[in-house]
């Protein structure tokens, strides 16, 4: 099996955290997680060497023709003067790419770019939330939310600023090798689990709270999905009122204690179905949905497919795997 190439477009100015993203979640070798792991381009949109915003200088190895060539296509975050002007051949490249049904990706800013070429057009897109009415005004035909960490529009994929972008590379990893995996990178990389793509962005903070405030409970419910929880089970671990524990875990996570409760159990179905052969009665139990249909129907919500077809798309690309090494 041929390594899947994703190729990222570096340009003059631009900043360093999406790009550092993707050469992180991309460009380290973790084929003994997944064999063969993504083989990473970094491609320059100009000539000659590339200087990034804080300074640093980048040799990148191919150029737009290589980038055009990728099983992935990936803007990161661009400098303001590329949003507003991006460079004809980055543009034209892009269009062609995504009429061969390559994969399109832009961190944060490089949504400009993709809305400039009309990729966007009719689609759903995030960026950082403090660029979203510029961005409105300048692409009418987009269909933009600042709401979210992420989008995936099919083919076409955004994410907010700076940190959603590790999620969604992580959901890309997710997307392509499953979600235990993506869970791995994640743990290597030391940050969360892989977080829903509708999680709120900014999370309106609450004055003087402790990092850790909701640590251990999130840690106790994690070993107990398979157990009923609810919000004043949750609520009386913390030692809060449940109104005053919903209120805080909201504006801490962005989401509610249920909303994070089906997050969790989903992966936890995703992680059985991948590893397992348990039939889906038992994972639904195990994963804490109680019954089957409760099961299909979060499932489906979340990861939109069923249960089955999940698990015979994972275990179909990990025999692919294995043949392939058998026989090359």
């Amino acid at each position: 099996m041929s390594r899947h190439v994703v190729a990222v477009a570096v340009d003059a100015n631009l900043p360093v955290f999406e790009l550092a993203v993707a050469c992180e979640v991309f460009g380290l070798d973790r084929s003994d997680i997944v064999d063969p792991w993504y083989e990473l381009r970094l491609c320059a949109v100009g000539a000659g060497p590339v200087r990034t915003v804080d300074g640093l200088t980048i040799d990148a190895g191919y150029d737009l023709d290589d980038f055009e060539r990728a099983d992935t296509l990936l803007v990161p975050g661009v400098h303001r003067t590329t949003q507003v002007d991006p460079p004809v051949r980055l543009l034209e490249a892009l269009r062609r790419a995504h009429a061969a049904g390559k994969r399109i990706v832009a961190f944060c800013g490089g949504a400009y770019v993709l809305a400039t070429a009309g990729l966007l057009d009719g689609r759903r897109a995030t960026l950082h939330w403090m660029n979203a009415l510029d961005f409105a005004h300048r692409f009418p035909r987009v269909t933009v939310d600042p709401t979210v960490l992420f989008i995936d529009d099919g083919g076409v994929l955004t994410s907010a600023g700076t940190a959603a972008a590790i999620d969604l590379a992580l959901h890309i990893v997710r997307t392509d090798h499953g979600a235990a995996v993506a869970a791995e990178v994640a743990r290597r990389m030391v940050v969360p689990p892989p977080r829903q793509g509708s999680q709120a962005q900014h999370p309106t903070p609450i004055a003087a709270r402790k990092p850790d405030d909701l640590g251990d409970v999130l840690a106790w419910a994690h070993e107990r999905l398979d157990q009923p929880l609810t919000v004043a089970d949750l609520a009386r671990r913390a030692h809060l009122s449940p109104t005053t524990f919903a209120r805080r875990f909201r504006a801490t996570l962005g989401a509610t204690p249920l909303q994070w409760l089906v997050e969790q159990r989903v992966r936890r179905a995703q992680e059985l179905l991948e590893a397992t052969d348990e039939p889906v009665e038992r994972i639904a139990r195990l994963a804490g949905f109680g019954t089957p249909a409760n099961l299909r129907h979060h499932f489906q919500r979340l990861v939109e497919v069923s249960p089955q077809t999940y698990r015979h798309v994972f275990r179909y690309r990990a025999r692919a795997t294995v043949v392939t090494e058998l026989i090359g």
